[in-house]
């Protein structure tokens, strides 16, 4: 029985060894050789102090700042609690929301807003008219609830709002989004991008001159 069982514990412990500590350390140390930004989080630093990471969004609710699309992801952008509505395309909650009150009067915990109310909002406070079309990352939410960029699009109808709030020219705010823009992946994939955490310390950069 122990010549039989010597050499499975012994291969166990081996694939241990190897997949448990030498490939895990292996591919750390490459990483950080070859990739050290990336694998040190991507952290994005201000006056010596870590602000963020270029891969996970942040909530920006004033109007002087660029807003990120919405967030499912906790009470929006937890990190610690990463997940999307998982709601298909038809859903009704998805589209028109759950509005309902509570006995006393109150909003019900379980009440959502769907991409109707997040359109109505979204043309409310950029000013927009009531027939605007507004862009689909502006009124869904990422299915990580973490997506630190917006589109292009998304960016230059919020220009005005954002503008105005600085009291700085509309051209020079939509400068700002052209400069810190982003191509496609491999100038294939996905779509023309803007990091708003980069692209809301460009705005605080360009006041401070």
């Amino acid at each position: 029985m122990l010549k039989e069982l010597r050499p499975a514990v012994t291969s166990v412990l081996v694939f241990i060894l190897l997949t448990g500590l030498l490939f895990p350390f292996a591919i750390y140390g490459a990483a950080r050789v070859l990739f050290p930004k990336q694998a040190a989080g991507s952290l994005i630093e201000k006056d010596g102090k870590v602000i963020g990471s270029e891969l996970i969004g942040q909530n920006f609710a004033k109007p002087e700042y660029f807003h990120p699309r919405p967030s499912a992801a906790g009470n929006g952008y937890d990190a610690a609690n990463s997940s999307g509505t998982n709601l298909g395309a038809t859903s009704d909650k998805l589209i028109n929301g759950i509005h309902k009150k509570t006995a006393d009067g109150k909003d019900d915990p379980g009440n959502f807003d769907g991409v109707g109310d997040l359109a109505k909002a979204y043309r409310a406070e950029n000013g927009l008219t009531p027939n605007t079309p507004v862009p689909a990352d502006a009124v869904t939410r990422s299915a990580s609830g973490l997506d630190p960029h917006i589109s292009v699009e998304n960016a230059l109808l919020q220009v005005n709002r954002v503008a105005k709030a600085r009291k700085l020219a509309a051209d020079a705010v939509r400068k700002i989004v052209d400069n810190t823009s982003e191509g496609r992946t491999f100038g294939l994939l996905g779509e023309s991008r803007v990091n708003v955490l980069h692209l809301n310390l460009a705005l605080d950069s360009e006041a401070k001159k």
